[in-house]
């Protein structure tokens, strides 16, 4: 992998540091700019260990300053030396006082040796600074970590004996199904050569207790990672050119699967040669969370070939998570060249203003179609209406939004489950308004 090049000691020729050191590095007084050259006369002579006791001599005294931490984790960079940058600067590092120059060296050293925990730890460490300038940089390092994790990771949760692992194809929106025969002018009716495209349930790597998660009730990271492709599948729904589906994974007819690695190129070659199904682009991913924070990773394959297209990856805050969001659906758009429908062919689309409850909404749809259709059994179906008005209140102007309260609703009340009330009332108000009654959806509410 290119991002263990820059330390990596079987390379022939050295290459730059990670990081340059900063200006006050090159304006360092006193006696510690002749022992910082000193030192790197030693490495460039192979004696280390004269560099190491002269090192430790600066760190002694000047230790807390970010130049020498810089400085000293580049040279052994560039020497080969990866260990004793960890040995060296760790221990003394503080994000917070020394910035991210030493921070990223840091990080390199631990991606070279191959500690992957602690490569992570240093990456939401530098995330912290919240930098917008190492963003994308940050992104990239990120992406390189997941890997390695995948790479370690040799064992998984094992499937209970007897257990069958299938996958659910969703080939509509989740809020269409119970109104294909009352409203089928909400979706739109394609014609000509159209390309397919399927978005697979997103993975969890290094979530622990994948099994165990996996057998109860819908949590917010699993219900996320169904929620992401069955959104983008919806996208694709309402663009010329494509049909698209979204698939889930289920157990046993019991409960959900959580996914413990990404899709591998093996993986998906045998699902492409099983499938009844033949798709022309398959779109795969991760999802990991750090503290409040996630991460979605998404990879776009095109299966004639079987190759990997392009790959995304955002890092959403409590602060940013609707934009975030918001831009990663954008380039999936414009990367696959998502084209707005004739005027007249189902719904207008356009993306919610607020994903996040959206997708939240989305996940609580499907287990609820999912549980109506017998494919999760009961005590895995939450009744709680709280995503859907969540979601609606959210996105005022998106009936999208108000059409999965709508369903939701009436298959709650098909369970013999009588709704918040909450949920209900803003059902009644919204139906009656200009918006709903212009698509013809005053009356969904009757009865509910």
């Amino acid at each position: 992998m290119g991002i263990f090049d820059r330390f990596s000691p079987r390379k022939p020729e050295p290459s730059p540091p990670a990081a340059a050191p900063p200006p006050e590095a090159s304006a360092a007084r006193g006696g510690v700019l002749p022992e910082l050259a000193a030192a790197r006369g030693k490495l460039e002579a192979k004696d280390l260990a004269g560099a190491r006791i002269i090192y430790e001599g600066v760190l002694a005294s000047a230790g807390d300053r970010t130049d020498v931490l810089v400085t000293i984790s580049a040279d052994l960079g560039i020497n080969g030396h990866v260990r004793e940058i960890i040995e060296l600067i760790a221990p003394r590092y503080d994000a917070s006082r020394h910035g991210p120059a030493a921070g990223l060296n840091l990080l390199q050293a631990y991606l070279a040796v191959r500690e992957a925990e602690a490569a992570q730890h240093m990456l939401d460490v530098l995330f912290t600074l919240q930098r917008p300038d190492l963003r994308a940089r940050l992104l990239g390092f990120s992406s390189a970590v997941a890997e390695m994790i995948h790479e370690q990771t040799t064992e998984t949760a094992p499937t209970p004996p007897g257990t069958t692992i299938s996958f659910a194809t969703i080939s509509k929106p989740i809020w269409f199904y119970g109104l294909e025969e009352s409203r089928p002018q909400l979706l739109p009716k394609k014609t000509g050569p159209l390309r397919r495209v399927v978005f697979l349930q997103l993975a969890l790597p290094q979530l622990p207790g994948l099994l165990e998660l996996a057998a109860k009730p819908e949590e917010q990271l699993g219900r996320m990672s169904r929620a992401i492709p069955l959104w983008l599948a919806e996208t694709f729904s309402f663009s010329a050119g494509y049909e698209a589906s979204a698939a889930v994974g289920l157990c046993g007819g019991k409960h959900h699967v959580l996914l413990p690695e990404e899709w591998r190129t093996e993986e998906i070659s045998r699902l492409n040669e099983t499938s009844k199904e033949k798709f022309d682009y398959l779109v795969s991913g991760r999802l990991r969370g750090m503290n409040d924070d996630f991460e979605v990773g998404l990879k776009v394959w095109e299966m004639k070939r079987l190759r990997e297209l392009k790959s995304f990856a955002v890092r959403c805050t409590p602060a940013t998570t609707d934009e975030t969001l918001r831009q990663l659906h954008e380039q999936m758009r414009t990367y696959l060249e998502w084209t707005a429908l004739p005027r007249g062919e189902g719904l207008p689309y356009a993306a919610p203003a607020a994903p996040l409850p959206y997708l939240d909404a989305l996940g609580a749809s499907l287990t609820l179609f999912l549980g109506e259709k017998g494919m999760l059994s009961t005590e895995q179906v939450a009744t709680d209406t709280t995503p859907f008005l969540r979601a609606a209140q959210a996105n005022p102007d998106d009936i999208r939004a108000h059409l999965m309260l709508v369903t939701a609703l009436q298959r709650l009340q098909a369970r013999g489950v009588v709704a918040d009330a909450d949920a209900r009332n803003y059902l009644r108000e919204w139906t009656v308004t200009p918006a709903a009654q212009a698509v013809g959806l005053s009356e969904l509410s009757a009865g509910l």
